[in-house]
């Protein structure tokens, strides 16, 4: 559901629930940069460098109409540009526990992609 200019999902990994999401808000019509939401799917994961972020972060693959869209802390609309930010919990203003949430799944992951098998995530 969409919650002041803000969209909050959920992250699966197969069947099972991993996190909650913040993201920007579910729009109709024309994507709006740094302030639409992703569509709701599944989309393969890749481990990047991010120029912005100076560090490894999980980057989606195939997302239609987007590109670039990472995963990485942070808790409100505000602290993305379209990126998705996970969180243990949620309250009116976005996700909480970010970083925990995002070392979390990050790790997991990473393991994934370390021994060869291809990962994924489903946004809903």
């Amino acid at each position: 559901p969409s919650h002041n200019g803000w969209t909050l999902g959920r992250l699966m990994r197969g069947a099972e629930f991993e996190c909650f999401i913040c993201e920007d808000e579910v729009r109709e019509g024309p994507k709006v940069y740094g302030k639409t939401a992703i569509p709701a799917g599944a989309y393969d994961i890749v481990i990047t460098m991010s120029p912005r972020f100076k560090r490894r972060l999980p980057r989606l693959v195939g997302v239609p109409g987007f590109e670039g869209i990472l995963i990485h802390p942070g808790n409100t609309a505000k602290d993305t540009e379209g990126c998705l930010l996970p969180g243990t919990a949620y309250n009116d203003q976005g996700v909480l526990n970010s970083r925990v949430a995002f070392d979390a799944l990050f790790k997991k992951i990473d393991a994934e992609i370390k021994a060869g098998r291809r990962t994924g995530i489903g946004i809903w």
